[in-house]
């Protein structure tokens, strides 16, 4: 992952734009793994763990009403986490994650490994699906490559 994370770096630097992270269920992995690239500090404005409801509406602006229709583990969750991450650390694209990386939490609606990740940048906000099949920390490695990949994809199709 170190050289995917190295060329989000390097696209983020040659683009001119800053990232910042707003995790759920990956709990810090993705902020951590970021950092752990040489000079992703041009880059990278930082991150914030919303791991509670409250930290979530709090911090990032989630509205207590998209929690209670939704769920925190939803796809408007997500954009909301995303779209608040940008407001709150000043970044041009923010990624954010929410899910059930397990081993309980599952409901008969929402299934053990069930994870959203949101987007934002600009007027972009957008999230994806994905349910992982493994274990507590696996959902999260696999949630954190998801994210890696998204990000790539996205900014290699940016103008």
């Amino acid at each position: 992952m170190s050289e995917q994370t190295q060329n989000i770096v390097d696209m983020l630097r040659n683009k001119g734009l800053t990232l910042g992270v707003a995790e759920s269920a990956t709990g810090g992995l993705v902020s951590h793994l970021f950092t752990n690239v040489p000079g992703s500090s041009d880059v990278y404005k930082g991150s914030v763990t919303a791991y509670a409801n409250q930290t979530k509406i709090a911090v990032l602006g989630v509205k207590p009403e998209t929690l209670q229709q939704y769920g925190a583990v939803s796809p408007q969750v997500a954009e909301e986490m995303a779209k608040g991450c940008c407001c709150v650390l000043n970044a041009d694209i923010c990624v954010s994650d929410t899910g059930i990386a397990g081993p309980g939490g599952a409901t008969p609606d929402k299934p053990l490994g069930l994870f959203y990740m949101g987007l934002a940048h600009q007027t972009t906000v957008c999230s994806q699906k994905h349910i992982f099949q493994g274990d507590r920390e696996e959902n999260k490695k696999l949630a954190a490559q998801v994210i890696f990949d998204w990000l790539e994809a996205y900014l290699q199709n940016l103008e």
